[in-house]
């Protein structure tokens, strides 16, 4: 809906004196009254879009909405981004976006995806919960929004038979997908937590080199690191190395096994300017999440997507035991778990992936309540 200019109410046309000329009508009140009714009808409009809270808001941005001509949307080739690959390749996406047209760009990790959304080349994507909360805060809250979760979960801390506990890491290299990505942050967080200091040089240094799963993987095999804090499947495919064993599942470290691994954020430009088109994607992502659910019981057919959706994305296909596997560790839901927000954000902090500063608006469930998804939580904040 675009925004309303003023309505420009016509005058009475008068005679001599000032009063109507005798004999004729007074042609100005038809128009009045056609305008009142006008009136009405965008009074009784405003009001019911006030009700579920999105015409203040947009009224508040100054600009006019539209449906989008296109939108450009950024995942990864990942069973954590199964949403994603499924909304892509089953047409849920395209289907939900109507005339909008859909077009795709496959990202490694998610301070890449961010740094295209701030370049203007991709409008939507999904990414960890780090990196949208590192551009938020350096960008004052005016580079995205998180409009919906998709995953839970499927994030493990995978080391080599070498080492004998959590005690045995001084000294080691540890993988992760990039610096201040999710992954990155979790690993920093815990081992700082454990007494080790990254990248030091006292008794207790570990080293994290920042690296694409596949090539995570590679040097796994060749000994050159010691594990990798890393999302599925990668996780399963580093297991299957004789003697590689999880040494921390993300899940025990978060309240009932919950955390958000990967979110939906939208351009905060694009969001305003096209609120309708987002709503019909976040429509499509429900959509997504609805298959991945109903097909809980058939891993073949969803491994099947998903490799497809692997090809699609130019990764490494996996075998369909490996997919299963993966599978077990994630929860597909839209509910972007508001409430673990100021704790990422602390652990970023701390890690000295971003700076301390509010979340205020950085989490807009508006879009979740009308696409039938997990009731609207609190917007972050600390």
């Amino acid at each position: 809906m675009g925004r309303q200019q003023p309505l420009d109410l016509a005058t009475v046309t008068a005679g001599d004196g000032g009063r109507p000329a005798a004999g004729r009508r007074r042609p100005g009140w038809p128009l009045v009254l056609t305008a009142l009714a006008l009136l009405a009808a965008l009074t009784a409009a405003a009001t019911a879009l006030r009700a579920n809270g999105t015409l203040e808001t947009w009224e508040q941005a100054g600009v006019e909405t539209s449906e989008a001509a296109e939108l450009r949307l950024g995942y990864f080739g990942n069973v954590t981004h199964a949403p994603a690959l499924v909304g892509v390749d089953r047409g849920l996406f395209a289907d939900a976006l109507g005339d909008t047209e859909l077009t795709s760009q496959v990202f490694n990790a998610g301070p890449t995806a961010v740094e295209a959304m701030n370049a203007g080349s991709v409008d939507a994507a999904f990414i960890g919960p780090n990196p949208a909360i590192n551009s938020f805060v350096q960008s004052d809250g005016k580079s995205l929004a998180v409009v919906a979760g998709a995953a839970s979960g499927g994030a493990q801390f995978v080391v080599t038979d070498d080492v004998a506990g959590e005690d045995d890491l001084a000294g080691r290299t540890f993988a992760t997908p990039d610096f201040g990505g999710t992954q990155d942050v979790a690993l920093r967080t815990w081992l700082a937590e454990h007494g080790y200091e990254v990248d030091g040089e006292g008794e207790r240094s570990v080293a994290i080199t920042p690296m694409p799963n596949g090539q995570a993987l590679q040097t796994f095999q060749q000994g050159r690191i010691d594990g990798a804090w890393v999302p599925q499947p990668w996780a399963t495919v580093l297991l299957q190395e004789p003697g590689a064993e999880v040494l921390v599942d993300e899940r025990d470290l978060w309240e009932g096994g919950r955390y958000p691994t990967t979110v939906l954020v939208v351009r905060r430009d694009y969001l305003e300017q096209h609120p309708e088109t987002v709503q019909k994607l976040v429509d499509g992502l429900a959509s997504s999440v609805e298959w991945l659910r109903e097909h809980e019981d058939d891993p073949a057919t969803v491994a099947g997507v998903l490799n497809r959706g692997f090809e699609q994305a130019r990764t490494q296909t996996m075998p369909e035991t490996t997919i299963t596997e993966a599978l077990q560790s994630v929860e597909w839901t839209t509910d972007p778990m508001v409430e673990t927000y100021p704790r990422l954000l602390a652990h970023a902090v701390a890690a000295g992936a971003t700076q301390d500063a509010s979340l205020e608006g950085l989490v807009d469930t508006r879009f979740l309540g009308r696409s039938g998804g997990p009731a609207p939580a609190e917007e972050a904040g600390p």
